[in-house]
């Protein structure tokens, strides 16, 4: 079980890699001008996008292995779990908005600033703040 633990958390440490390089990247976009430049930006994120996609889906399926294989027995007697779910499915909201505005970029359809993009990038750290106290100390 400590290698599905270990790999559960390799994948959502690649998961995270990309949650905060990719709206930093959305920053960037924002502030080009040069339409070569706006398609490498469309390039870079939507390859960024895949691998963290393949990081999400690995990390989520390592945890739900995690929950069926023991840990799901404790699930009912462990609040701080349920909280940390809750967290990880807003993480999947959060990734899924932002495929949202990968699409929008890829449109050349963005109708918002750089800002919006820089505080965007503050919510998968907050998440992972919660997240990682939950699971360690267990509230």
């Amino acid at each position: 079980m400590l290698w599905i633990k270990s790999f559960h958390i390799i994948f959502v440490i690649a998961w995270f890699a990309g949650l905060f390089y990719l709206p930093r990247l959305y920053v960037y976009h924002t502030e080009i001008t040069a339409a070569e430049e706006a398609e490498r930006f469309k390039v870079m994120e939507r390859r960024l996008f895949g691998i963290t996609t393949i990081g999400a889906a690995l990390a989520v399926a390592f945890g739900i292995w995690l929950l069926a294989d023991g840990f799901w027995a404790a699930f009912h007697a462990a609040p701080w779990l349920h909280a940390k779910l809750g967290l990880v499915a807003l993480l999947l909201v959060y990734h899924g908005y932002l495929y949202k505005l990968m699409l929008d970029f890829r449109r050349d359809a963005n109708r918002h600033p750089q800002v919006f993009y820089r505080v965007l990038n503050e919510i998968p750290t907050v998440l992972l703040v919660a997240i990682v106290i939950l699971v360690v100390v267990k509230p």
